[in-house]
């Protein structure tokens, strides 16, 4: 037996021993969110949301099932969530091309139309205009002296164009002259005797009106009164024609006395043609079978180009304007209709269509004694060749337009399809994820407070 002292280092050196073997335990930190990785391994942190987002920090493998699968959602979720946005931003593009192809050939249609305004229809074989009278104006200028023999026109006409040019009695000297003379026509459906639209839209008495400069010189030398108010016989334009040569009203027109068209013109165009906007339907296209404006389908050959008022206004933006304003020409009866949503300022078709101002339908047939009409013009541009080249050009670049919308258009709709789709499949995802975020929901982010200044 060892005695107690013998006994006592033993006990000492064991009890050392110990204190080495069996460190004193120490608390285990607290989780903090900047600690995530520390705190997924303590095994009272481990089945918390921030275990499952350390875990999907830092790729470690999450042990709890519920984790896992949530995991999963949020990652299909964002994969969706990519492909909307992917979607989105090619539906945007497209959409960009498509508005940019559609203000092209609307661009395209506005200068196809104005050249085709400026070529006519290209009757005569005569590559110049000429200042001598073709014979579709002395037609008109015998038809008037010999069917309205007893007329104001028929005086005017009698003086203008058989008269000497310096030999004009001082009633008509300011007379410019009458409005079936002071204009043309390109196309002999707007003209001949089987359509007469613009001669039948102003009617005779508007065809067979004089025309005057000014209202002084002009309009009060043509007619005198006596003094109990009645025309004199004697005076005026009667004096010219003889006493009791005339018979009827007839209508004069006062340039200077017109409110005249104070926009722009086409550019380059020795026509003076008004640039007035075209019609045009909810998807910015010119209606079909739209040909032009009344106005601008009037040729007005060079001496009367020089007629102008004494604020320089010419018989285009003034006579012209004042009688057809927007007056829009249709191919048919049909493509009128169609525009009527695009109709201001009335409309006529070459088939023998007419809507006057203020929706007023004409129905019925052309009136055959409808006689007086504008003449047709031989006019061709010096440039015939470079026109007709531009205008092949611009309708081949159109077409090139229309072909690549019409394939861009398509993958738009397919691509809006499955947008759609996707979006579908996205709300069902979400629908079934909502009793995950329910049970597990996210903590709000704590939001600084502003001290008040």
């Amino acid at each position: 037996m060892f005695s107690p002292n013998q006994q006592m280092p033993a006990v000492h050196a064991q009890a050392k021993l110990l204190s080495v073997q069996v460190p004193s335990p120490s608390p285990s930190p607290s989780p903090t969110p900047t600690n995530y990785a520390a705190a997924a391994q303590n095994d009272s942190y481990s089945h918390s949301p921030y275990a499952a987002a350390a875990n999907v920090i830092h790729g470690m493998p999450n042990p709890n099932p519920a984790f896992s699968h949530a995991e999963s959602l949020v990652s299909s979720s964002k994969k969706l969530e990519d492909e909307l946005l992917l979607l989105g931003r090619n539906i945007k593009d497209h959409e960009e091309n498509i508005e940019y192809l559609k203000t092209q050939i609307s661009s395209l249609d506005d200068q196809i139309t104005d050249i085709q305004v400026t070529l006519g229809k290209k009757h005569s074989s005569s590559p110049h205009m000429t200042e001598d009278k073709d014979l579709s104006e002395q037609a008109t200028v015998e038809h008037i002296m010999q069917h309205h023999n007893k007329s104001a026109a028929s005086i005017v006409c009698q003086f203008k164009y058989h008269g000497a040019h310096d030999d004009h009695p001082a009633a008509i000297k300011d007379v410019v002259g009458v409005v079936a003379t002071l204009g043309k026509v390109y196309d002999d459906k707007l003209s001949s005797m089987d359509g007469r639209l613009l001669s039948e839209y102003l009617g005779v008495d508007t065809m067979l009106a004089l025309v005057c400069m000014t209202y002084d010189d002009g309009v009060k030398a043509l007619e005198t009164y006596d003094t109990e108010g009645a025309v004199s016989k004697s005076c005026g334009i009667y004096g010219v024609g003889g006493s009791g040569f005339m018979e009827g009203r007839f209508n004069v027109i006062c340039l200077e006395n017109l409110r005249p068209y104070v926009g722009e013109f086409m550019a380059d165009d020795p026509q003076r043609r008004l640039a007035l906007v075209k019609p045009k339907l909810p998807n910015d296209r010119s209606p079909p079978g739209f040909l032009g404006f009344a106005v601008n389908m009037i040729h007005i050959d060079i001496p009367h180009l020089s007629s102008l008022t004494s604020n320089g206004y010419g018989l285009r933006e003034t006579l012209f304007y004042s009688l057809f304003s927007r007056l829009q020409v249709y191919r048919s009866r049909a493509h009128m209709l169609q525009a009527l949503p695009c109709i201001s300022d009335g409309a006529i078709s070459l088939d023998g269509g007419i809507i006057r101002t203020n929706g007023v339908f004409v129905f019925g047939n052309m009136e055959k004694e409808m006689d007086v009409r504008f003449a047709i013009s031989s006019y061709l541009p010096e440039n015939l060749v470079e026109i007709e080249n531009k205008l092949k050009e611009l309708k081949w670049e159109k077409e090139t337009l229309v072909e690549t919308l019409q394939i861009e258009e398509p993958i738009l709709a397919n691509i809006r399809y499955t947008f759609e789709f996707k979006k579908q499949d996205f709300v069902r995802f979400m629908a079934q994820c909502s009793p995950y975020a329910m049970q597990y929901p996210v903590p709000a982010t704590p939001r600084r407070s502003t001290p008040r200044s």
